[in-house]
């Protein structure tokens, strides 16, 4: 690829002032601070047009972008360490609300609205838009696309490319992609809407979506239930949906580890069992009119037998958000604690129990930690995060994190999983998609990023190796 030039000064001289800011701390940073990125300036267009201006620039001088949206991500792909200084890209300015049409079931949002925004949206037109994730506040809904984010109701209503219908995008050489149809059928070709979705910026720059809506349940409820173990949630997942079919929003796996990390760091979050059990599952229910949800899972416990143990449910709406805030506080409490290595995989549910009592043994020979393991078992995405023992500090157990990780992907991909299930390659992961990446699909890949973005000024080091 081309050599990239900064964005210095005299490049930023080429640009109108009135779409510069300088860059913050804030700007350059990722939220478990592992890694500082750089830039001198941010471009805040208000309009696709002015990001078209932006690209078309960055373009003719070689200038590489790092697009921004709420900085959220996990994996690095929002900072850029190492290369000539990039231009930042954030779309915070572009946040309108274009267009509703719940008779349809759509949305037209720009792609700087951040999510909490969008669920008010959808809301108010009566609708229902079910990405649901703990960073919802800050979240960007461009970032959330570009990296196909997942949350906690993949499991009724999938990840985020199954809730897009259109969206507009601007290339790497500044021409505008009018994707935004709102059409559940278009077989005219390349379906270009997915291959932006997923890209993290590195062919395209998302700049608005039109969004799938859907009818709000009549009622929720929620409960937790204490089961003997990652078979058994499984069975009880199998079950709940076959009582209740197309009615799971989400079933969340969380392990003791998570409970005691959280009396540990957040003593004064009151937590329904006064000894954590070692296993337990959030069962999450929507429901239409005529059910309710405490009855249905009160039902569901008594033909659980003994796939479940123990068990509260929640009576109001207030115990289940009580229920929520606990399993949202769990990935917090891990940062407190620090993690030695932090994985997000991806296996098909059943081989969970076998995941994780071999990754447990593998651990084992490497040394003395402490596992955290808890998602999203009804979509087959587990966050399995290693820490030190008590007393210990995770610097002090720094130099094992890079064995931790190939332990556990080696683990994942024999297993045929995938080493990333909802948060992207990123910077973090380019590494680890070239030494589990398909050969095949790996080429397709630089292919599709030679063709869209031959300079590669499109988040330069992110998914692909520049």
């Amino acid at each position: 690829m081309t050599t990239l030039n900064p964005a210095d000064d005299a490049f930023l001289a080429r640009l109108p002032a009135a779409l510069l800011r300088p860059a913050t701390p804030a700007d350059l940073e990722e939220p478990r601070g592992r890694w500082t990125g750089q830039g001198a300036a941010v471009a805040r267009p208000a309009s696709v047009d002015e990001v078209a201006l932006i690209l078309r620039a960055c373009a003719a001088a070689r200038v590489g972008v790092v697009p921004r949206a709420g900085g959220t991500g996990l994996v690095g792909g929002q900072v850029m360490p190492e290369g000539p200084a990039p231009l930042i890209l954030s779309l915070e300015r572009m946040t309108a609300l274009r267009g509703s049409w719940p008779d349809e079931g759509v949305i037209e949002v720009e792609a700087g609205m951040v999510l909490a925004d969008v669920q008010a949206a959808a809301e108010a037109a009566g609708r229902l838009f079910p990405l649901t994730l703990a960073s919802q506040g800050s979240a960007r809904i461009g970032g959330l696309l570009g990296t196909n984010a997942g949350g906690v109701n993949v499991l009724r209503y999938g990840n985020a490319r199954d809730l897009v219908l259109g969206v507009e995008a601007v290339l790497a050489d500044g021409s505008v992609l009018h994707g935004l149809k709102r059409l559940r059928k278009d077989n005219t070709g390349y379906d270009l809407r997915h291959l932006l979705i997923g890209s993290e910026g590195t062919l395209g720059v998302i700049t608005a979506a039109s969004l799938r809506l859907f009818p709000r349940p009549v009622a929720e409820g929620a409960a937790l239930f204490v089961v003997p173990g990652p078979e058994a949630a499984l069975r009880l997942l199998a079950l709940a949906e076959d009582r209740l079919p197309g009615m799971v929003s989400a079933f969340e796996l969380i392990h003791r580890q998570g409970l005691d990390f959280l009396r540990e760091t957040m003593p004064d979050l009151r937590q329904p069992f006064a000894a954590p059990p070692e296993w337990m599952v959030l069962v999450d229910l929507g429901l239409p009119a005529g059910l309710d949800p405490a009855e249905e899972l009160a039902t569901l416990y008594e033909a659980a037998g003994d796939l479940v143990t123990d068990g509260v449910i929640a009576q109001n709406g207030a115990q289940r958000a009580d229920f929520w805030a606990l399993r949202e506080s769990i990935p917090l409490a891990n940062r407190r604690i620090g993690a030695v290595s932090s994985q997000d995989v991806a296996l098909p549910p059943t081989l969970f129990p076998a995941f994780i009592a071999e990754a447990r043994a593998a651990l084992a020979e490497i040394g003395p930690f402490r596992v955290n393991c808890f998602g999203h078992l009804g979509d087959g995405n587990l966050h399995f995060n290693v820490f030190p023992l008590a007393g210990r500090r995770r610097e002090e157990d720094a130099p094992l994190a890079g064995a931790v990780k190939t332990c556990l992907h080696d683990i994942v991909h024999r297993l045929g999983g995938s080493i990333s299930a909802e948060h992207g390659i990123g910077r973090a992961k380019v590494g680890d998609l070239e030494r589990y990446g398909d050969p095949a699909k790996l080429a397709a890949m630089r292919a599709i990023k030679a063709a869209l973005d031959p300079m590669g000024i499109l988040n330069p080091g992110a998914v692909l190796r520049g």
